[in-house]
């Protein structure tokens, strides 16, 4: 791994090319947690392909590689939600879909998550999944550390009410 970062550092195209594949399907997943439509996931990860390539030589080996994309790529979605307007600047109205057929229980979970509005499902990704703290989102997100606990637990209160109903369907 050491190599292909170096020639992406020298510039290779090639070696850019590499690690993109690599990357990408891993990548891809955390920019679909964060933003429902396919087109904007796929251009929050360019803009986080670009970041990583033009940051490359910041990265010094502290720490894990996939980690430090990971954080970019988080940073790209968010920036992304940013630039479409604050999704905290308003309520929520909450439409939470019927289970599709053919899902295990962790893929429903995952699928009710996406159906959380924005706001919600990025606290609560930024929360349970990235493992952030409630000040650090605030920072990343702009809002005050009240409005990410708040956020979470209206996330968490929908989860549960759709999971405890999905569990007296069955």
């Amino acid at each position: 791994m050491e190599q292909l970062l170096e020639a992406c550092r020298k510039g290779n195209r090639k070696a850019q090319k590499e690690l993109y594949q690599r990357m990408a399907p891993v990548l891809m997943g955390i920019c679909r947690r964060y933003l429902n439509r396919r087109e904007e996931a796929e251009e929050a990860l360019g803009n986080a392909f670009l970041k990583i390539f033009t940051k490359l030589s910041d990265y010094k080996g502290n720490g894990s590689f996939e980690g430090w994309m990971k954080k970019i790529t988080v940073r790209a979605c968010l920036d992304f939600l940013r630039a479409r307007n604050s999704p905290f600047a308003q309520e929520w109205e909450v439409e939470v879909p019927d289970q599709p057929g053919g899902l295990d229980e962790a893929e429903y979970l995952a699928f009710l998550i996406q159906a959380l509005p924005v706001g919600y499902r990025t606290v609560f990704n930024l929360y349970a999944i990235e493992g952030y703290k409630h000040h650090e989102i605030a920072d990343m997100l702009g809002i005050s550390e009240g409005t990410s606990k708040s956020q979470l637990s209206k996330a968490r209160k929908i989860l549960q009410e759709q999971v405890t109903q999905e569990r007296k369907k069955s």
